[in-house]
């Protein structure tokens, strides 16, 4: 069934807003098409009535701005009416392409900048509006979710507290660093989407060749903390999985860890297979082309690297060197996060586009509807899997 058919069977929370941040316009416009173009395809008895007020329109794009002062303080601004709405904040707390004056000089917005000017919207918003969610796909702090010392703070947990605080009831964000975070907000709503279902759609649409089964093919998890994606991503396709360690040299501290000493592997022999490397990020990348250039050591046939979010902290140099020198073939993230022009013209690059995803997940939420068929996507994974199998256009 197309999702233009989708029978209608309980009324909006209440009039769909949505106010993507600066740093998320083009996400954000994309997903307002989505929502535009299917309900204009909901017409009749399901649509009608004083429930279905203003239901369908021709955006739900909401004027927001958030200005900055000559002194780099800022504030927020919603130009429109919220008053009863469902409210869908959209923010990338990693565009770094963002700027603002301080003092005459340009200053780049940092994950503080973006998530001081999401609590501006908010605080804007608070009182008027029926419900606020925050569609935040890089979850702001994730890296730190937990002390591994004793006084060390504890960033994404106090983020979360705030949010819910300020009258934010769900927080909807794309394969969190550590789910369990949530725990710091049990009584409220949280999501922590996986694309594994457009990783797969978006490969298999770009490569025609692959055979996929156990003895051609096979997942890799680049580290201990990625497994558990990585069974997930093997078991729906019917593949084997390895997987890498990290040894650290304990004994030093470079750009604020410890460094890699060696890449272990655990797993069966990938000689002659293809390889997909499965993670949450590609941060600088290091860790990631380590990964992919002993496989190709231990003889893999060809190297494919999925994570969904691809931050490229130190460029894109070495990925085209590795790329000139076959070990490593395709790379996809997704448009989660800020995407250089430089790196959408990669010729090793593949787009993964999340806006429709986040359209169905908005229109559902809007009509309370449960998120279970789109939070586990198996029978998806095995109908675009047969298609590929039977040699039809996915």
């Amino acid at each position: 069934m197309l999702y233009k058919e989708k029978i209608v069977d309980t009324i909006p929370v209440g009039p769909l807003g949505l106010i993507p941040l600066r740093s998320c316009t083009p996400l954000g416009n994309k997903v307002d098409e989505w929502l535009v173009s299917w309900r204009k395809e909901r017409n009749g008895e399901q649509t009608s009535g004083l429930h279905f007020s203003d239901y369908q329109r021709e955006s739900y794009l909401l004027q927001a701005r958030t200005p900055r002062f000559g002194s780099g303080e800022g504030k927020g601004e919603i130009l429109e009416s919220v008053r009863g709405d469902d409210l869908y904040i959209m923010v990338d707390v990693c565009n770094y392409s963002e700027s603002y004056s301080l003092n005459g000089m340009k200053n780049h917005m940092s994950p503080d900048d973006h998530y001081q000017d999401l609590k501006r919207i908010i605080a804007s918003a608070s009182g008027k509006a029926k419900r606020i969610n925050v569609i935040m796909p890089f979850l702001y702090e994730s890296r730190q979710h937990k002390r591994s010392q004793l006084r060390e703070s504890l960033d994404c947990a106090v983020m979360l507290q705030e949010m819910v605080n300020m009258g934010v009831e769900n927080i909807i964000t794309f394969d969190a660093h550590d789910p369990r975070v949530q725990n710091a907000i049990p009584l409220k709503g949280f999501e922590t989407v996986q694309p594994i279902y457009q990783f797969i759609k978006y490969l298999l649409k770009n490569e025609k060749d692959l055979q996929i089964d156990s003895d051609h093919m096979m997942i890799i998890s680049p580290d201990e903390g990625a497994t558990g994606r990585a069974i997930y991503f093997a078991n729906v396709m019917g593949l084997d999985m390895g997987m890498f360690y990290k040894r650290r040299d304990y004994t030093r501290v470079i750009n604020g860890r410890n460094p890699i000493v060696a890449h272990e592997f655990l797993g069966a022999s990938v000689e002659g297979k293809d390889v997909i490397i499965i993670d949450d990020m590609i941060s600088s990348g290091e860790s990631m082309l380590d990964t992919a250039k002993e496989l190709k050591r231990r003889g893999a046939r060809r190297v494919y690297v999925c994570t969904t979010f691809g931050l490229f902290t130190s460029g894109l140099k070495k990925f085209d060197e590795y790329y000139e020198n076959g070990y490593i073939d395709r790379v996809l993230t997704t448009n989660l996060v800020y995407q250089t022009q430089e790196l959408l013209s990669k010729p090793w690059y593949i787009n993964v586009d999340m806006s429709k995803y986040i359209a169905l997940i908005i229109d559902n939420l809007n009509h309370n509807s449960s998120l279970h068929e789109l939070l586990n996507p198996t029978e998806r994974i095995n109908r675009v899997l047969a298609k590929y199998r039977a040699g039809e256009e996915i």
